[in-house]
């Protein structure tokens, strides 16, 4: 794990804010969603990447009516 040098504190209602310069090199714009887990004493923050509604795959997904679907459960849908 690679360290910036940047230290910021949580403040009474839990937030961090993460510096400017950091999401800037990620490619975070506001309101960019994002997902959270716990590794031991680890919190990773990681961009979120919706999975599909119907098998959770990670594959080709799309969004369809605020869900997502991966190509072959498109498929499979259409066909019914």
């Amino acid at each position: 794990m690679k360290s910036i040098g940047i230290v910021r504190n949580v403040d009474q209602l839990g937030r961090v804010v993460l510096p400017k310069e950091l999401r800037r090199t990620m490619g975070l714009p506001a309101r960019t969603p994002m997902e959270f887990y716990v590794e031991g004493d680890k919190i990773i923050i990681k961009k979120f990447t919706p999975g599909c509604a119907v098998c959770d795959s990670m594959d080709d997904v799309k969004e369809y009516n605020g869900k997502y679907y991966c190509r072959e459960c498109r498929l499979a849908i259409s066909s019914l």
